[in-house]
């Protein structure tokens, strides 16, 4: 079968874009060594702190996600919340299949290691509003599907999170005889978390679009701002990623068989819900750019409020924060992987959806 749409798209790459796995290792890379050999640096990138989380990587998410929003087509949106093929499988998928997949597999393959296992299923609860949005991007997802399902999971997340970790912590070890944990954290605490890594380049990107279509036009918007705003994504993204592992690169080098046992688990998780959920797009009808919206979003998981909850909870040197940490080691190289894999599986999709049926709520 041919390969030239996938050699089209990459040769519309920048030249960013186009080495972007490589700049991402590199970026991972600096960051672990800074960490490592620059006494003191993690504790004063973290004594500014956003809802917990260092303020510098506060920015970079920010930065990152404000170009990508920026770019939505915010007149398309009613088309998404239109359609129920794409909105109940992505309810079910990060609200149910997601935290008990993460759950069973903490208990599974993390049994002797508590802190560990907790701090993993702490992530589980925790449904990506964040870099989500530039790995759909990247992999020519729906815009306006991933700021929908994005504003969906942030109001999920303020209503369910508490529930959601008191039920997986507490109520559900118990029924099953195992050993029980505690998670301490407001609505508020997460409501803030939502507000500002999402509401703010939410608002930044809908008002930019809103008031250059209206001063300059559409076509402008498209053709001259978008490409100049584009490369700050990829900018807050690198950044952010040096942030991050700086932050706990000490204890991710000095802890490497720790590392291990936490990623094996997280990869298992990554793969199932991935590949899962674009084969769920795929089945119920859903074209390319849409399944693989819903296959992201349902993958990737927050771990700024992750890391937040584990510290405010357990504690910043704690396994659980540990575990927090090395969740976007492990999610950073692979879901990168999986944009060229996202790519490639076009080739088996239709290149429209399925025909809907008139009792369809998406055909109104």
């Amino acid at each position: 079968m041919s390969v030239a749409p996938e050699r089209a798209v990459a040769g519309r790459l920048s030249f960013l874009d186009r080495y972007l796995a490589v700049w991402i290792l590199a970026a991972m890379a600096l960051g672990l060594g800074l960490g490592r050999i620059v006494p003191g640096l993690g504790d004063a990138l973290a004594q500014v702190t956003v809802t917990g989380v260092s303020l510098p990587i506060a920015l970079g998410l920010l930065v990152m996600m404000y170009p990508v929003l920026a770019k939505v087509r915010y007149d398309r949106i009613d088309t998404v919340t239109r359609d129920h093929r794409l909105l109940l499988p992505s309810l079910l998928l990060n609200w149910i299949v997601g935290p008990a997949l993460m759950f069973a597999l903490a208990w599974l393959l993390l049994p002797d290691l508590p802190a560990y296992r907790t701090g993993l299923i702490i992530v589980g609860l925790a449904r990506c509003i964040a870099m989500v949005i530039i790995w759909n991007d990247l992999a020519r997802g729906d815009r306006e599907a991933a700021a929908v399902l994005v504003a969906l999971n942030s109001v999920f997340q303020v209503i369910a999170f508490s529930a959601l970790g008191w039920f997986y912590l507490s109520v559900l070890p118990g029924w099953l005889g195992l050993e029980q944990a505690g998670l301490d954290v407001s609505v508020w605490e997460i409501a803030r978390s939502v507000l500002i890594f999402l509401g703010v380049p939410l608002v930044a990107g809908c008002l930019t679009r809103r008031i250059g279509e209206k001063v300059r036009g559409r076509t402008w918007y498209e053709a001259e701002l978008i490409p100049r705003l584009g490369p700050f994504a990829l900018y807050g993204l690198l950044f952010t990623i040096v942030v991050l592992f700086a932050l706990q690169g000490d204890a991710i080098t000095s802890q490497p068989l720790d590392v291990v046992r936490i990623a094996l688990p997280l990869l298992v998780y990554f793969a199932i819900m991935w590949a899962g959920s674009m084969g769920v797009g795929r089945a119920v009808g859903l074209d390319h750019p849409r399944a693989t919206t819903l296959a992201f979003t349902a993958a990737g998981n927050n771990f700024e409020l992750a890391i937040a909850v584990a510290i405010a909870t357990f504690g910043a040197t704690s396994g659980q924060a540990l575990a927090g940490v090395v969740g976007p080691l492990i999610e950073v190289p692979v879901l990168i992987g999986l944009v060229h894999v996202a790519l490639y599986a076009r080739r088996f999709f239709t290149t429209a959806p399925l025909p809907l049926t008139e009792e369809d709520p998406a055909h109104a």
